[in-house]
């Protein structure tokens, strides 16, 4: 029995190693002995292995005008002075051209209002697929400034009052003005619940609380005279922080709101009941 087993192992064990799997091993052992044992070798074959296939997919399933992108991970946690070394990453397969384009364009539709669509359509899609694209990112693509992407981005979230789900305002980077008005909005003069609210603008419940508390601590200390330095030492929040929120609360003081209701106000909260009736609603 042992010497079947072995005449077995002799003739089909080395046809395991016909493969990326056994070549980049073999590569490892003769190529980089100081690694470690075989053992070690064998869990990074499978984590190059599982690298290789999330980066380089198969592209027989692409239609024309698909194409597979690295990105962030929507679930990476962003920190000041984090490198994109050290930050997890994924792929995403985006419509960076559409089979209606060509029609839309002879049709007349202007360029600008297709790479505002083409915008909004990739961070979308890229969310989707848990991943979060920057504003470099959708410039390289669209063949345009990351200034001119901030544009369309800003145009597109004020005409649709929804936040446009990217790194910037997934990960809360950078001067993102925009998306913190529009929840801010949505809490405070739609009076939308905290989870609609996050629902909407693509952004955590410990997200949305945040924008709340800083929002009330902003107003709170404004309406007792405190300057913006003075503020953002109460607070814990860097000036450019405070000011953000200081020219939302002037946005809406030239429109006339009463700061004050703003201030007592109380974002709802939905109840497990509320909250399986809207699941229940949407999914119907």
């Amino acid at each position: 029995m042992k010497k079947h087993q072995s005449s077995l192992d002799a003739t089909y064990t080395p046809q395991t190693f016909k493969s990326f799997e056994g070549a980049l091993f073999s590569f490892l052992r003769n190529e980089c002995p100081q690694i470690g044992g075989d053992m070690t070798r064998q869990v990074l074959v499978q984590s190059i292995h599982g690298m290789v296939r999330q980066f380089f997919p198969g592209t027989d399933h692409l239609e024309p005008g698909q194409i597979v992108w690295p990105t962030v991970h929507k679930d990476a946690k962003g920190s000041y002075g984090k490198r994109i070394q050290d930050t997890q990453l994924t792929t995403v397969v985006l419509d960076l051209v559409q089979g209606c384009d060509a029609a839309d364009r002879a049709a007349g539709k202007r360029l600008r209002d297709m790479k505002i669509e083409a915008v909004a359509r990739l961070c979308i899609q890229s969310y989707q697929q848990d991943g979060c694209l920057t504003s470099a990112e959708l410039a390289l693509l669209l063949k345009v400034s990351p200034g001119a992407v901030g544009k369309y981005i800003a145009e597109w979230e004020t005409e649709h009052s929804t936040v446009l789900p990217r790194r910037g305002s997934i990960h809360d980077m950078g001067p993102t003005l925009t998306h913190k008005r529009i929840i801010i909005h949505k809490l405070f003069i739609e009076q939308k619940s905290v989870q609609q609210t996050s629902r909407e603008t693509y952004h955590s419940l410990p997200a949305i609380q945040r924008y709340i508390s800083a929002f009330r601590k902003v107003l709170l200390c404004q309406r007792n005279g405190m300057t913006t330095e003075e503020i953002a030492y109460a607070t814990k929040m860097t000036p450019r922080l405070v000011r953000e929120y200081e020219r939302i609360i002037a946005h809406y003081a030239d429109r006339s709101y009463v700061l004050q209701r703003l201030l007592e106000f109380q974002p709802h909260v939905e109840s497990n009941t509320e909250k399986w009736a809207n699941e229940y609603g949407r999914l119907s």
